[in-house]
């Protein structure tokens, strides 16, 4: 019997070399397209599929190996004598080995001036066709998706004879996960609806991680194709050790806030929640205001910047232990400065090309939450002042920059601040007095003048008592309790003014 490959590959990387290591195997090549064209002008003897199907390639190519002949010979069973008998009685061959990949449907959707026709026209058919009728009979089949598993294959025909039921089976299911995912990709595409009723999400393994959150947890970062530029997926890492699970989590956190300012501006994060946040006229002012709202919880915190690392920030930032530095990019100076620490690690990322991800997918015991990303700023609410006294310039500055924080805390959140800085965080707590009395007392007699930012509605006057003892004179929140007017009468009795936005921000 004689043993047939069929190659018909898009992406031709190492594939001349496979198909001539076949040949030397005695394996006849059959093929299409451009990859026979490409095997023959380097001098691999190829047999065209239509010679095998006795039948023309149609329709511009859409239709050429959807032929009983060809998949006859990926579906016959090799030791079934029913099989054997009809395939012999049609004149179909078996096909021992298959090596496809798929019209680069990703590539071309990614392109900015992509049309509908040419997405449409590199939707493969025949190709996962293929594949999958391999794949269905690994038994006998070995079917190849990717030019990695080239060099494993040879070597187990030239030392085995033949590939073993272990590597089919494990090349099989990786066909199914490479079809699987290719068919995402065209479902998102075309999907339109915003929940539909069938999600299916794909992503791409970027690294396996020393561990999760806790050394006994098994750990992986995956990427999400076409996904947000501006994330740790597609950062790049100058120096230091790999990322942990809880260093992505972290940097992922300090990301999501830093990206709220256009001025310059820095963020320490720990365990998920701010603990100093900083603005200034430089970056390193701004790190200095960053380190100076927390000098203690910095200690082993991520840092995000949005402004390049310069030299005199680079001494400062190195002054101190941190595990992660996250910035558009770092001078020559800087990076002489701070890889001098063997550890930390020292990641760019482009903000100037920032996209973000319109939806935020969480997973949950048995399922997955989606819902839209919280883009909505200071910007987009509808800004009322409730109480007699309207802000300050200086505590307009304080109200917003405490609004574009909070939003990025665990709820119940509070936030102090005056026009520069963090003060005091409070997060996370079961009620929000509570996260207003831990604010106010990490800030100290710094909230004296200061601004106070809520992420959600006061459900009594209380947060506005305990604000106003701590001498805060300004407070952002979204309003919407049956009563707000108690907190309003109690800002305007101690000359506070209060401004309601109409949005909550509960992050859980």
């Amino acid at each position: 019997m004689t043993k047939r490959a069929l190659i018909s590959v898009s992406n031709k990387d190492g594939i001349l070399e496979f198909a001539k290591e076949l040949v030397a195997l005695e394996y006849e090549i059959l093929s299409t397209g451009g990859t026979k064209k490409m095997l023959q002008e380097n001098g691999v003897p190829v047999t065209a599929v239509d010679e095998v199907t006795k039948f023309p390639e149609i329709l511009d190519g859409r239709v050429k190996t959807l032929n009983p002949m060809i998949h006859g010979g990926l579906l016959g069973k090799f030791d079934d004598p029913s099989h054997q008998v009809q395939m012999n009685e049609h004149g179909i061959e078996p096909i021992e080995i298959v090596c496809v990949n798929l019209y680069p449907f990703v590539e071309t959707i990614s392109k900015p001036d992509v049309t509908w026709d040419d997405a449409i026209e590199n939707i493969d058919i025949g190709g996962p066709t293929m594949l999958r009728s391999a794949a269905k009979n690994h038994q006998y089949v070995t079917v190849i998706v990717d030019s990695n598993d080239y060099s494993k294959v040879l070597e187990q025909l030239k030392n085995l004879g033949a590939t073993t039921i272990e590597t089919r089976r494990e090349l099989a299911a990786k066909v199914f996960r490479h079809t699987a995912a290719y068919d995402s990709y065209i479902s998102n595409y075309l999907t339109e609806e915003l929940f539909p009723e069938n999600l299916t999400i794909t992503y791409e393994l970027k690294q396996t991680l020393r561990y999760g959150e806790n050394p006994h947890q098994k750990a992986a970062f995956y990427q999400k194709r076409l996904g947000s530029d501006f994330s740790l997926a597609y950062a790049t890492q100058l120096h230091g050790k790999e990322l942990s699970y809880n260093n992505i989590q972290d940097g992922n956190a300090a990301l999501q806030i830093v990206k709220e300012f256009e001025i310059p501006a820095a963020v320490a994060v720990k365990h998920m929640n701010p603990c100093g946040v900083g603005t200034g006229t430089t970056i390193e002012e701004a790190f200095d205001k960053a380190y100076e709202a927390d000098p203690t919880s910095i200690f082993g915190g991520i840092i995000a910047l949005n402004r390049e690392v310069d030299e005199a920030t680079a001494e400062k930032l190195s002054g101190i232990f941190l595990e992660i530095i996250i910035a558009p990019s770092f001078t020559e100076k800087a990076l002489e400065i701070l890889t001098k620490k063997k550890n930390i690690r020292l990641i760019t990322i482009n903000f100037a090309q920032e996209k973000q991800d319109p939806f935020k997918v969480v997973s949950v015991e048995g399922g997955l939450l989606v819902q839209e990303d919280d883009a909505y700023g200071f910007n987009d609410a509808n800004i009322q002042v409730v109480t007699d006294r309207e802000p300050t310039e200086e505590e307009w500055a304080a109200l917003k920059l405490g609004w574009s924080v909070v939003k990025h805390m665990k709820s119940n959140a509070i936030v102090v601040t005056d026009a520069q800085m963090t003060l005091g965080v409070g997060a996370g707590q079961m009620n929000r007095v509570g996260s207003a009395k831990i604010a106010l007392e990490q800030a100290g007699s710094k909230a004296k003048g200061a601004a106070l930012a809520s992420d959600a509605f006061f459900p009594m006057s209380d947060t506005v008592e305990a604000a106003a003892a701590a001498g805060i004179t300004a407070i952002i929140q979204p309003g919407g309790s049956i009563k707000d007017q108690d907190s309003i009468d109690k800002a305007n009795e101690y000359g506070i003014a209060m401004v309601f936005t109409g949005i909550r921000h509960f992050k859980h």
